[in-house]
């Protein structure tokens, strides 16, 4: 398998069987540069982690999830079959034809929402190959080949959302969040429908300036912040 390229500013490490976001993690506290990418490719799975250095309050750098989210769709979108529905999940799902296969997580160094925040882990695992024939044993996931992706190749999706991510990393910085919900909210799954969410349930109405969910139960709509997503270092 050949290293992967990426786009200029961005630089990639090989966590070889390690975990690529507990590195990326590592690395960003030990000061890297931002733009590194962690990553691990196997025949059955892609897993990688990009480190970002939003200089932000960390209630704004977080819809960093939702710009790489919309990274991977339109990479997968670009390399899939055309018959292939890709949409995420607010809470970093990744869905193929309406089957999970795979998620987005993210970490920070603090959970504050108004402290400036130095760096950011975007961690992404794709499921390439279901673990087994049988797929109803968990009819809600699912694998790329499982959906007539079989033929992508892992590097080559990987670079693919690299570019992905950073076309839309520069419209953020360029143009604001308002682009970012126009792309995002026609890829979102459940959107306007009854869903289930971080231990809630709910109709999702739709998302404030700053990505966060709108859920609504009975009269009373609740907010839930994306920094409710963020998850201890690995």
């Amino acid at each position: 398998m050949s290293a992967p390229v990426f786009p200029p500013l961005f630089s990639g490490v090989d966590a070889g069987a390690g975990d690529p976001l507990a590195l990326a993690c590592r690395a960003a506290a030990e000061g890297c540069e931002a733009g590194l990418i962690a990553h691990a490719l196997a025949p059955d799975r892609l897993r990688a982690a990009l480190v970002l250095a939003p200089e932000v309050p960390l209630g704004k750098a977080m819809v960093a999830l939702p710009v790489c989210g919309i990274g991977i769709q339109n990479a997968l979108g670009v390399l899939a079959p055309p018959e292939v529905a890709v949409h995420l999940g607010w809470e970093g799902a990744v869905r193929l034809n309406g089957g999970i296969c795979g998620a987005l997580r993210v970490i920070a160094p603090h959970r504050d929402p108004l402290a400036e925040v130095d760096w950011l882990a975007i961690g992404l695992t794709l499921d390439l190959w279901p673990e087994s024939d049988e797929g109803g044993e968990t009819p809600e996931r699912t694998a790329l080949a499982a959906e007539g992706c079989g033929d992508i190749d892992p590097v080559t999706l990987l670079e693919a959302w690299a570019r992905h991510s950073l076309v839309w990393l520069n419209t953020w910085e360029a143009e604001g969040n308002a682009p970012l919900h126009r792309e995002w909210t026609g890829f979102a799954h459940g959107l306007g429908g009854d869903i289930a969410v971080l231990g809630r349930t709910g109709r999702f109405t739709g998302v404030d300036e700053d990505f966060g969910l709108l859920l609504k139960q009975g009269e009373t709509t609740r907010l839930l912040p994306l920094t409710d997503l963020l998850e201890d270092a690995p």
